[in-house]
Parts: structure tokens; C-alpha cells; sequence
């Protein structure tokens, strides 16, 4: 059970939740939290001072007051209003994320709800009922205000969700799980649209996603140097201590250790040759400097988990507005790791190209076939990575610069984060694909320079990877095995080997 108080939600949380079926409940101070910011909310909304999206109305219109008979009319006209998405719809996972961190944030006890509305995003999460929320449609403030609106809906048994597999309509989903719809008090529609939880949970999936890859990177560097018969000197800690980046001397650490032993680097421990190109020799420093930005990124990401990040905020007896909802913090870091990965898979299709290219191959066969000429062999492979790597260049420019003046000017500067992590998930997905490429590539070398062996973790990660993609012994289609490949990496197998 995830217990949910709006300061202690870890990423770990949000795997076992989004991803699996965790069940979820709200702590017993975070109800009384709730309570307290709430009577101020009845207070202030009885009184004859203008609070913002209370009684007034929001966005530009923010100066047009509302009378009270129709306060309950507004939350509503907010949730209907933003919720005007389009495109593909987020995948459950991120979905169920979002419904998790913004429980959380409406938990901390600054948002002036009742606790039913943070319970009912429980009960959604515990019956399986997942709302339908478009991907597109957020600039990232105030917040994702549309993809957030489309939960909100379903709250109040309208919008669609799925649940056991089926999509139906929202008040259908409840009925069948036996929820009952909410109707919003005041102050209640604003707090469920405003935040960056659509953005955080896309990004902060794709940040663990991230991290396995960076891990596993290290791991198929390691056979792309035993392949190509490069050196482990370069991996010496000593050189990496007089630069310390923990990143870098992680990622050194990881190729020394995962080459140690290995007899293919005893056959050649006397030849002349004194440095590897730097696709090998200087893999610590790029793959380490990705460590670092994944590493920052975990830590904004990380106080984004238990912030609060809607507007306006009940503190002590006051209602303040300002702009927590603004995604800025998280859209730069996006796009950094989108950067990153763009880095790595770039890296890694050099090796790529090292292992198949006959002028750079260290006396491999040709494009590691049997027969050059009668078979094309890894050829094709390499033109994938290349296709997969210019798509990432693309992707990785900047959605954060772009801001787009929206709500009549009164939200005169956007963050962007929305597409700041929808550009980050498809990087990341490029990405696992060319390590997957570089892997089975990788294991094609090794397997050309038998008898002899690589290093014990490389040997049992080489017998792993042949359950997945049987070795290769002649052309063959190789999409499905790359696929397969890539999947398996993603599940973060070779940290288990």
C-alpha cells in the first residue's frame, strides 16, 4: 500500500503504482491537512472579497466575479472548459501516474479541497479505472491544464476511461466499479486542472526508463571493446580520480569491471596499438556526463513529486495566487535528457559502425558476415541506428524556447513541458533500439573471434541474449530481433546478469 501524505512519494512508488497494481490510500494527517485549508476556502468563498477561480472567474477573465448560487457551476464550467485534448491518448501507465502524483499533491493540504477529492483519484487507481486523456493539448502552464481536465471529468462521471480492458463512458467506468461520482465544491475544478503532473509523469517514467538504458549502456560498451579487441587502459580509475565527475568514474568503473578476466584481451595485451578510437576510449566521459544530466534531472523531478503546483494555494488563513503550476523547472530538464539519450545513441552507432565497417573493424569479416558479398550480413543494422540517431537530432531541440502567448495574454509565457516530455519519450525509444543494435551487433563480433572468451559477465549476458535473439548464422530479417532485444534491455535484464 502507497500511503500519500504530499512529501514522501518516491519514483520507486510510482513504478509499483503506474506500472503495476500497488493499491493506494491517503494518510490520516494529510486528511486533517486537507480539512484545515478547506474551512478556509468556505470562509472566504462566503465573503464579499474576490479569490481567484473561487469566486471569479479564471485566466483573463479572472476579474469577472461569479455570484455564490453559482460557485458549484464554475468548477464544473472549469473542468468541461479545459478539457479540449486531442491526439493519441497517453498509455494507462502514464495515466495512472498522473492520477497518483496529483492525489499527492492535493494531499500536502494547500490546495482548499475536501479529502474525498483526493480519495476518489485513490478509488479510480485501486478499481482499475483509467481515464481517456489526449496527449496533446498542454503548454505546460498553468500547468497541463486539458490532459488534467480529462481526470477531473471522469471524477465527475463524464470524459471516457477503460476499465478491465473495455473504454466507456466515465460514469459508466464508476458504475461498474461502484464509485460514486464527485460534484465539485468551490475552489475544487481549478485545483484538479492546475499542475505539472501530466508532463511529471510522462518524464518521470521516461526518467526511469532512462536510467536502465544509461546503465545497460555501459554493459554493450564493454563487448563493442572486447569485440573490437580495444583496451581497458582508458578505464584506469586513477586517470578518472583527476577528473572526478561521478558520472564518469561510474561509467569507468563499470568497463573495468565488466572486461576483467576476459582472454580476448590477453591475446592482444603486447600489440602496438596505443590508444582506441573515441567512441571506446573516451565512452566514460560520454556516458558519464548522461549519468550527470539523468542524475539532475532525478533530483528536480524528485522535489516536483511532493510539491504543490496549482494555483491559487490556501496558506495559513490567506489564499495567494501565483505560479507554481509553471513547468519551466521540468521542461529544462526534459529536454537536457532528451539531449543526453540523443548523446548516447550517438555514440553507440559509432561503435556500431566501428564493428561492421571493414576499414575500421580491426580485421573483422566484412559487415561481421560469413560469405562478403553473398550476404550483407550487420550492414543494414548500422542503417537503422543512423536512421534512429538523425530522428533523435530532431527531436532533440528544444521545446522549452518556444513559448506561445496563450489565455489573451494573461499567460504571456509557457514552459512547453507537455511536448518537452512527449519529445523525450520517443528519444528514449529510439534509443533503446540503437543499444539494442550495438548489442547484437556486439555479440555477432565476439562470436567471430571463438574460441576465445570474453570476460564472465560478458559470456553470461552473451547466454541471456541468445533466448531473446537466437546467435547469428546466416542472413535473416533482423527487425523482430532487434524489437525483442530492445524490449529486454528496457526491462532492465542486464542488470540482473
Amino acid at each position: 500500500m502507497v500511503t500519500l501524505d504530499g512529501a514522501r512519494l518516491t519514483f520507486d512508488e510510482v513504478r509499483s503504482v503506474s506500472r503495476g497494481d500497488e493499491r493506494v490510500e491517503v494518510a490520516g494527517n494529510a486528511i486533517t491537512a486537507m480539512q484545515r485549508s478547506r474551512a478556509v476556502v468556505e470562509r472566504l468563498a462566503a465573503g464579499d472579497a474576490p479569490v481567484y477561480a473561487v469566486n471569479t472567474g479564471v485566466g483573463l477573465l479572472a476579474d469577472v466575479r461569479v455570484p455564490p448560487e453559482q460557485l458549484e457551476q464554475l468548477q464544473r464550467n472549469v473542468v468541461r472548459s479545459h478539457a479540449c485534448g486531442v491526439g493519441p491518448p497517453l498509455a494507462r501507465e502514464e495515466v495512472r501516474a498522473m492520477m497518483l502524483i496529483r492525489a499527492n499533491v492535493l494531499a500536502k493540504g494547500f490546495s482548499g479541497i475536501r479529502p474525498v477529492v483526493a480519495e476518489r483519484l485513490c478509488d479510480l487507481l485501486n478499481h482499475g479505472i483509467t481515464p481517456v486523456v489526449p496527449s496533446q493539448g498542454s503548454v505546460g502552464a498553468s500547468g497541463d491544464l486539458a490532459p488534467l481536465a480529462h481526470i477531473a471529468l471522469v471524477l465527475m462521471g463524464e470524459g471516457e476511461a477503460e476499465i478491465q480492458g473495455t473504454r466507456c463512458q466515465g460514469g459508466e467506468a464508476l458504475r461498474r466499479a461502484g464509485v460514486e461520482p464527485i460534484v465539485l465544491a468551490s475552489k475544487e475544478g481549478i485545483s484538479l486542472v492546475n499542475g505539472t503532473q501530466a508532463m511529471l509523469a510522462v518524464g518521470g517514467l521516461q526518467l526511469l526508463d532512462a536510467e536502465t538504458l544509461a546503465d545497460s549502456a555501459d554493459l554493450i560498451c564493454a563487448m563493442t571493446v572486447d569485440g573490437l579487441r580495444g583496451t581497458p587502459r582508458a578505464f584506469d580509475p586513477r586517470l578518472h580520480q583527476t577528473r572526478p565527475f561521478a558520472g564518469q568514474m561510474q561509467s569507468a568503473a563499470n568497463l573495468a569491471r565488466y572486461l576483467e578476466g576476459s582472454e580476448i584481451r590477453e591475446s592482444h595485451v603486447t600489440c602496438r596499438r596505443v590508444q582506441d578510437a573515441y567512441s571506446l576510449r573516451c565512452a566514460p566521459q560520454v556516458h558519464g556526463a548522461v549519468r550527470d544530466t539523468l542524475a539532475e534531472a532525478r533530483r528536480t523531478l524528485g522535489i516536483e513529486l511532493n510539491a504543490v503546483t496549482d494555483n491559487p494555494l490556501v496558506i495559513d488563513d490567506e489564499i495567494i495566487s501565483g505560479g507554481n503550476f509553471h513547468g519551466e523547472p521540468l521542461a529544462l530538464q526534459l529536454d537536457a535528457m532528451a539531449i543526453a539519450l540523443t548523446v548516447l545513441a550517438g555514440i553507440s552507432e559509432r561503435r556500431v559502425d566501428r564493428l561492421v565497417n571493414p576499414s575500421l573493424n580491426e580485421e573483422l569479416p566484412a559487415f561481421l558476415t560469413n560469405h562478403a558479398g553473398l550476404e550483407s550480413g550487420f550492414m543494414m543494422l548500422q542503417v537503422t541506428a543512423a536512421a534512429l540517431v538523425a530522428e533523435n537530432r530532431v527531436l532533440a531541440h528544444p521545446a522549452s524556447t518556444g513559448s506561445i502567448t496563450t489565455s489573451g495574454n494573461k499567460e504571456d509565457f509557457v514552459s512547453m513541458g507537455m511536448t518537452s516530455a512527449m519529445k523525450l519519450k520517443q528519444v528514449v525509444r529510439n534509443t533503446r533500439h540503437v543499444l539494442a543494435i550495438e548489442l547484437l551487433t556486439a555479440a555477432r563480433a565476439l562470436d567471430c573471434l571463438r574460441p576465445l572468451r570474453s570476460s564472465g559477465v560478458i559470456e553470461r549476458v552473451r547466454a541471456e541474449l541468445a533466448k531473446v535473439s537466437a546467435p547469428w548464422t546466416c542472413d535473416r530479417a533482423l527487425g523482430g530481433d532487434i524489437e525483442r532485444a530492445g524490449e529486454w534491455i528496457g526491462a532492465g535484464a542486464m542488470a540482473g546478469v
